[in-house]
Parts: C-alpha cells; sequence; structure tokens
C-alpha cells in the first residue's frame, strides 16, 4: 500500500513538470498570434508530440495497462494542448502550410487508428508477455520508440552549441525541466511492479537532460550575454516531452 501512495505521489509531480512542458511553447504561440502571421514556425514537434500523446493515452488505459491513470491524464491534458498549439498555428498559416499540417495529422489518426485496431482485434485480452498483457507490451513497445525519438531530439540542439559555443539556443530552465521529468517519470516506472517502457525511454530522457545540463555548464561562460534567446529553442526542446 506504501509503494502505492508512493507511485501515486511521484506522478502527479510528473504530472505538474510535464504540464509545465507542454505550456513552454506559449510564448511562441502568442507572438504568432500578435503578428498574425506563422512565419517560419515549424509545426512538426508538435504534430509529432500529439501521436505520442495518443498512443501514451492508449497505452495507459485500464484494458491495456491497468493502474497507469496518472499517465493518462497527462497526456491527454498534452494532447488537448497540442490540438490548441495546431488549431492557432492552422488559423494563421498560409493555404499550404494548412494542407501540409491536415496532411501529417490525418496520416498519424490512420497510423494510430491501424495501431488500435490491430491490438485490439488481433492480440487476445488475456494473452500474457514479460509478466503483463501483451497488448501492453506491444502498445508499450511503440511508444517507446517514439518517446526516444523525442526525448533524443533536443540533442541536435547540444550539436549546435558545441559549433557556435553558445547557449542562447538551449535554455536553462527548459534543460532542467527535461532532466527532472526524466528523473520525475524513471522513478514512478520503479516504484512496485516496474513498468519497463515507462522506464526506459524516461531514463535515456533522464541521460539526455543531464548530457544537456553539463554541455550548458561548459558553454554558459563563453556564450555573449548580449544574445537574445531564440523562439527557435523553445520550438525544439519542447519535444523532449512527457511520460
Amino acid at each position: 500500500m506504501v509503494h502505492l501512495d508512493a507511485r501515486f505521489t511521484v506522478g502527479v509531480v510528473g504530472n505538474i513538470i510535464s504540464g509545465g512542458l507542454f505550456l513552454s511553447p506559449i510564448p511562441t504561440f502568442i507572438q504568432i498570434w500578435r503578428k498574425k502571421n506563422v512565419e517560419a514556425f515549424d509545426p512538426k514537434p508538435y504534430l509529432a508530440t500529439v501521436l505520442n500523446c495518443l498512443l501514451w493515452c492508449y497505452y495507459g488505459l485500464p484494458f491495456i495497462n491497468p493502474n497507469s491513470i496518472l499517465v493518462v491524464t497527462i497526456n491527454g491534458i498534452g494532447l488537448l494542448i497540442e490540438l490548441i498549439y495546431l488549431g492557432i498555428f492552422f488559423y494563421y498559416a498560409s493555404a499550404k502550410g494548412r494542407k501540409r499540417v491536415a496532411t501529417y495529422f490525418v496520416c498519424e489518426l490512420v497510423f494510430f487508428g491501424a495501431v488500435v485496431t490491430a491490438t485490439m482485434l488481433a492480440i487476445p485480452e488475456h494473452k500474457m508477455k514479460m509478466n503483463r498483457h501483451l497488448r501492453a507490451v506491444v502498445v508499450g513497445i511503440i511508444c517507446d520508440f517514439f518517446n526516444v525519438l523525442m526525448y533524443s531530439s533536443p540533442l541536435f540542439i547540444v550539436s549546435d552549441v558545441f559549433k557556435t559555443k553558445s547557449v542562447q539556443y538551449m535554455p536553462f530552465s527548459l534543460s532542467v525541466a527535461n532532466f527532472l521529468n526524466g528523473c520525475c517519470w524513471t522513478s514512478y516506472a520503479l516504484i512496485g511492479k516496474v513498468d519497463y517502457f515507462i522506464l526506459v525511454s524516461n531514463s535515456l530522457g533522464a541521460i539526455a537532460g543531464a548530457i544537456q545540463l553539463i554541455v550548458y555548464a561548459i558553454f554558459y561562460k563563453p556564450t555573449p550575454k548580449n544574445e537574445d534567446p531564440a523562439d527557435k529553442a523553445t520550438n525544439e526542446v519542447q519535444l523532449a516531452t512527457i511520460v
């Protein structure tokens, strides 16, 4: 009973940190709203996050992976936030930009529908693997694949830091949040019955976050202090996301 309380507490903290990461691009979208123009804004990170949230919401459902309600809550909230972001982009984008977003979004829905259909129809409800429902294993592997891709994406910013000797595109607060998010969900996965699928991607996320912080510490002093933060950072770092 104690480990269940601890797991719930850690999960709530993880929800709060993850929620902060989901909200981090708000300044970018306020700028789009004020300018009535998406300019060079790239919607692909937010489209990728939509698919990620859909998959984790499905993974956390009781008939897939029981006792994972906190996984569903944060990814459900994140899904709503990301759809709002994409709605703003869609409203202010050109016809070409709208078509691109709509195409990606429909493809994601088709893929998600295929995953749901295949796992529900092809896998018997009570078939087990790795001491858990086989449906959870299959969906968990798919979730981990996309989560690892998203957690590794901010490392491209690290390569930019090495090239420019500047941390202007790697905000410290978001780097800390990414690290804490990975640590928190790694802890959540280890409490009680180990959830290997949450563990794998988030432990890698914690490592990626630690690398960002180490690089930030190395290149903070060489960075000219008159440089302004760029929206590019928000657009890319937010990929290091949730559960």
